[in-house]
This record gives structure tokens, C-alpha cells and sequence, in this order.
């Protein structure tokens, strides 16, 4: 990264200054990408655990599939799905909050007796399966936090602060040469005053 730049003290102030943020927020920055990338990794193994879970109950229930289809689809739907927001390193994700179910009413003589059962049994399912969506956004969200992280890690670490240090570095010689120069200069002048004092 070229950075444009004067070589005067006011440009070197300007970019110490640029410098010195960098320097300060770089490990802000790796603190949020580590724990971001800890958190993925968390939200990935529940997710894991969900489908094996949502496997192992549906499993369960289809080992009679003859019952199964007595049942009335209809009978159950969800209403609406709650969420509430939790903040992770800044990154605002969804947590599952309640699932409202709508149960159409049923006669209990005039249908088997095992449909309460089943209404719980589905009604636990489509909560396992609510909650995976729920997680597989939430890791999609922080996926995308911690990818832009990185990227601003790598930006800052690798490009911004080797650019502005070369930058200062730069300022900083020509600075000294100028002064010496100057001071060369003044030098031979005063030289030169006092072999004219001399011989006048």
C-alpha cells in the first residue's frame, strides 16, 4: 500500500498518529477474531448435536409409519416463532425464544387416542428443527463478522501498519539529512565568517 505523504514534521505528526490507532486497535481486533472464531466453532458442534438429535427422535417416531398415517397434518402448524437478540463480540444474532403452535381442534373419541402424543411428538421435532435454522444463522452471521475481522487484522498487520512505519521511517531520514544539511551548512558559513575576520 503507497501511501501519499509530505516530508515535513506536520505529515509525520499525521501519520504517528494514523500509526499509533492501528497500533492500539490491532489487538482489539485479533481478541474479537479469536473469540468469534471460537464461537463458530460452538455454534457449529450444537448445530452437529441438533441434527442428531432431530435424526434419533424422527427415528423414533417412523418406527410405526402405519400409525403415523391415521394422523391429520393440519392439526398443527406454527403460529409464530419468537426470537430474541444476543450480542456476541458486537454481532447481533437470534436465539429461539418460544414457538406459538396453532392445534386445530379434535375429537378424542371419534380419533385414536395417541394423537395428543403425537402433537407433542411433532411439536418436538419442529422445535429441533426451528433451533437448527436459528443456529445455522446465527453461524452464517458470525462467519461473516469473523471473515471481515480477519480481513481487517490481516489489512492492518501485513499492509497498513509496515506501510506507515516505512512511511515514518522515510520522513524521520529526511528529516535528519535536511538538519544535517543544515547544520553542515551553518557551519561552513561560520567557517567562512571567520576566515574573512581573519584576513580582513
Amino acid at each position: 500500500m503507497a501511501i501519499k505523504f509530505q516530508y515535513n514534521k506536520i505529515a509525520l505528526q499525521s501519520l504517528n498518529k494514523q500509526l499509533n490507532i492501528r497500533l492500539r486497535t490491532l489487538p482489539t481486533l485479533k481478541n474479537k477474531e479469536s473469540t468469534l472464531r471460537f464461537e463458530v466453532e460452538k455454534v457449529r458442534k450444537k448445530i452437529r448435536e441438533l441434527e442428531e438429535k432431530f435424526a434419533l427422535e424422527f427415528d423414533n417416531c417412523t418406527k410405526s409409519p402405519a400409525i403415523w398415517s391415521e394422523f391429520i397434518p393440519y392439526l398443527i402448524s406454527i403460529g409464530k416463532v419468537k426470537t430474541t437478540t444476543r450480542s456476541i463480540a458486537g454481532i447481533k444474532t437470534p436465539e429461539l425464544d418460544e414457538i406459538v403452535y396453532q392445534i386445530e381442534d379434535f375429537s378424542l373419541f371419534s380419533n385414536p387416542k395417541w394423537f395428543p402424543e403425537g402433537i407433542t411428538i411433532v411439536k418436538g421435532l419442529v422445535n429441533i428443527a426451528v433451533e437448527k435454522d436459528l443456529y445455522k444463522r446465527k453461524m452464517e452471521l458470525l462467519n461473516q463478522a469473523r471473515r471481515k475481522t480477519t480481513q481487517k487484522v490481516n489489512l492492518y498487520e501485513k499492509v497498513q501498519i509496515p506501510a506507515f512505519e516505512d512511511a515514518i521511517r522515510k520522513i524521520k531520514r529526511f528529516l535528519e539529512d535536511e538538519e544535517n544539511l543544515s547544520k553542515s551548512a551553518q557551519k561552513i558559513l561560520k567557517n567562512r565568517q571567520q576566515l574573512s575576520e581573519m584576513y580582513a
